[in-house]
């Protein structure tokens, strides 16, 4: 699984953040997402597929 974050489409809501920790941040600056784990463990994937769906602004991206 890779995941990336589109800063430019970002609205900075935290939702990723908020639901995976361990792979979402919010950049200090501006607020937007920070993929802190590209290429997370098969026991995060759930994580990951929750952060995409939540995504108000549809700014991450999640393929296998």
């Amino acid at each position: 699984m890779k995941i990336t974050g589109d800063r430019d489409v970002c609205v900075g809501s935290g939702l990723c953040a908020l639901h995976a920790p361990e792979l979402f941040d919010q950049n200090e600056d501006d607020g937007t997402v920070q993929v802190l784990v590209p290429s997370p463990p098969p026991e995060q994937h759930d994580l990951a597929e929750l952060a995409m769906q939540s995504c108000p602004a549809h700014a991450i991206s999640v393929t296998e």
